[in-house]
């Protein structure tokens, strides 16, 4: 019960902050941005061939790749972002605004209240999923649909990728519970995650498809295991052909891998220290 109460105070601590529906509603209108754009893009490229060779973007879709799944999936592609920032403040907020003391107050044990945070986490990064995914496939398909473009959305394998999507965005949700854990000062965590998400890490995938040996290291990059879990992304149009991506599941696997250990690090150093 002791358990429940922990897991019930840590998604009162987010929903009574105006962060949640910030972050929300940052995400929902970069995700609108971009895929109703792309879509819309795409959609005047197909239409007009020669306009689109000439502007150097005839030959940015490779054959043979569906095109509803790449506009869906910015979603996760480019959203991770958001839940990885939201996990992160939900640890970095406490020692920010010193309210540790009051937690470990009324909840004694630290691995309780690291572990409530660790699955609240879980939740609100799902629950930002189903936003992105709301938000990218209606902006998308209603792009694709006005040049007449296949949505997909009549497609098993559609819905299976957003299903997919959502559990990826849980799990970024829980990696910034471990970064946040690892990184308790709240300005150097939000620039780590937005200098790794924005920079680092694309220029390390771009970078490693170039050459098989690093490509085969590169698709355990954790941007590149979330997209392979959710089986679509723009940055395999820059990367395809290097390396074999990893299987759906394994994918899942290296990010849940990836927030266990930071968490569990985290844990076992910052969150052990004295708080005042």
């Amino acid at each position: 019960m002791s358990f429940l109460r922990a897991i019930a105070s840590e998604f009162q601590k987010v929903f009574t902050t105006r962060m949640w529906w910030l972050l929300a509603l940052l995400l929902a209108g970069y995700v609108a941005l971009m895929s109703g754009g792309f879509g819309a893009f795409l959609g005047w490229a197909s239409e007009n061939p020669d306009a689109a060779a000439s502007a150097g973007g005839g030959t940015a879709i490779p054959p043979g790749l569906d095109i509803a799944p790449l506009v869906y999936s910015f979603a996760t592609s480019i959203g991770y972002v958001f839940p990885v920032l939201l996990g992160a403040l939900a640890v970095t907020g406490e020692f920010r605004h010193k309210t540790l003391t009051p937690t470990f107050l009324a909840e004694p044990h630290r691995t309780t209240v690291l572990t409530a945070k660790f699955l609240s986490q879980l939740a609100m990064g799902a629950g930002l999923g189903v936003i992105a995914f709301a938000v990218s496939v209606g902006t998308g398909a209603a792009a694709l649909a006005g040049f007449g473009l296949d949505t997909g959305l009549d497609d098993p394998d559609t819905w299976a990728l957003i299903g997919r999507g959502v559990l990826a965005m849980a799990l970024w949700g829980a990696i910034g519970v471990g970064l946040g854990a690892l990184v308790p000062n709240q300005v150097a965590a939000i620039v780590i995650v937005i200098a790794f998400t924005q920079f680092v890490e694309p220029i390390l995938r771009f970078t490693a498809s170039l050459n098989e040996v690093t490509a085969n290291i590169g698709k355990f990059l954790p941007g590149a295991a979330s997209d392979a879990l959710v089986g679509a992304s723009f940055y395999n149009i820059a990367s395809l052909g290097a390396a074999a991506a990893l299987e759906w599941w394994q994918g899942g696997v290296v990010l849940l891998g990836i927030a266990v250990v930071a968490t569990f690090i985290g844990a076992a150093t910052t969150w052990r220290g004295d708080v005042s």
